[in-house]
C-alpha cells in the first residue's frame, strides 16, 4: 500500500484491507489477543485467497506473534508466514507490504541482516512506514549497531505519537540505555513501556534487571514476579533458560546483555540454573 511521502504510514491505523475482510492490528497484548487477530486475517484470506493484503498482513502478524514470543506453535506459524510472504512477493514484487511481510518473517527467523535489507526496501517504497522504521532500527541494534536503535524509535514516535505499538518503541529505547549502563534513563523508558501495556512481561523483566543493578532489590523482585506471572513459559526461572530464549544478537551485543541485563536479573533473584 503506497502512501504519500509526507505522511506517516502505520498499518495499525487502518480498519479494512479488502471488501471482504476486516482486520485489527494492536500493541502486543497476550496469547488470546493474537489468536483473535490472526483468526480475522485467516477469515479474510479464506474469502479472498489472492489478496495481497490478506496474505501480507497475515504473514506479518504470524511472524510478529513469534517475535513477541506469544505462541506455542512457533514453527508452524513461521512456516505459514513464510509461504504467505513468498506468495505475496511473487505476485506483488513492487509493493511495500509484500516486502514488509518478508522482513517480518526473516526477523522472526533471527536472520537480521536479510531482514534489514527487506525493511530498507519497504522504506524505499513507503518511507514513513512507522513499524518498518522501528523494526529496522532494532534489527541493526541486534547485528551490532547499537547507536541505530534510539534514533529509529524516536523517529517512529515523532511520526506516529499515538501508535498502538508505541510501547515497543519505548521498550527498545530502554533496552539501548540499559545495555550502555544508563540505568536511570532505562528505567524511565521501561516504565513508559509498562504503563502502555501492563500485560506484557518484557518491560517488567527489564525493570527487574534495572532495579537490580541499582540495588533496589525489593522493587526488582516485585517486577520479576510479575514478569513470571505474565510470561507464557518458564524463561524467567533461570539465567540459563533466558539465554536459550533469546535473541541477544551479535557477539558484542550479547556481551553487553551479559554485563548489564543478566547481572541485574541475578541481583533481582534469578538463579543461574
Amino acid at each position: 500500500m503506497q502512501r504519500p511521502p509526507d505522511r506517516p504510514f502505520s498499518p495499525m491505523r487502518s480498519t479494512t484491507f479488502s471488501a471482504h475482510g476486516r482486520y485489527t492490528w494492536e500493541e502486543w497484548r497476550h496469547v488470546q489477543k493474537y489468536a483473535e487477530q490472526i483468526a480475522l486475517y485467516e477469515r479474510a484470506l479464506a474469502l479472498d485467497p489472492g489478496s495481497e493484503k490478506a496474505q501480507g498482513y497475515l504473514a506479518a502478524q504470524l511472524a510478529q506473534r513469534v517475535i513477541d514470543q506469544m505462541t506455542d506453535s512457533a514453527a508452524s506459524d513461521l512456516a505459514c508466514a513464510e509461504t504467505l510472504a513468498n506468495l505475496a512477493l511473487a505476485a506483488f514484487p513492487h509493493r511495500p507490504l509484500a516486502h514488509y511481510a518478508k522482513a517480518q518473517v526473516l526477523r522472526a527467523q533471527q536472520r537480521f541482516e536479510k531482514a534489514i535489507s527487506e525493511f530498507e526496501t519497504v522504506l524505499a517504497l513507503s518511507r514513513n512506514w512507522v513499524h518498518a522504521i522501528a523494526a529496522l532500527g532494532h534489527c541493526k541494534f541486534l547485528t551490532g549497531s547499537i547507536e541505530e536503535v534510539i534514533p529509529a524509535q524516536e523517529r517512529a514516535i515523532r511520526l506516529s505519537p499515538r501508535d498502538p505499538r508505541i510501547g515497543s518503541y519505548y521498550y527498545w529505547i530502554g533496552q539501548a540505555h540499559l545495555l550502555q549502563s544508563r540505568v536511570d534513563e532505562a528505567i524511565r523508558w521501561f516504565e513508559k513501556a509498562r504503563s502502555h501495556n501492563s500485560e506484557h512481561p518484557n518491560p517488567r523483566a527489564y525493570l527487574a534487571s534495572a532495579y537490580g543493578l541499582k540495588g533496589e532489590t525489593r522493587r526488582a523482585a516485585s517486577e520479576l514476579a510479575q514478569a513470571r506471572k505474565l510470561c507464557g513459559d518458564d524463561r524467567y526461572l533461570s539465567i540459563a533458560r533466558l539465554r536459550a530464549a533469546g535473541p541477544f544478537g551479535a557477539p558484542k551485543i550479547r556481551a553487553l546483555f551479559e554485563a548489564t541485563y543478566f547481572v541485574g536479573l541475578r541481583n533481582a533473584g534469578v538463579p543461574e540454573e
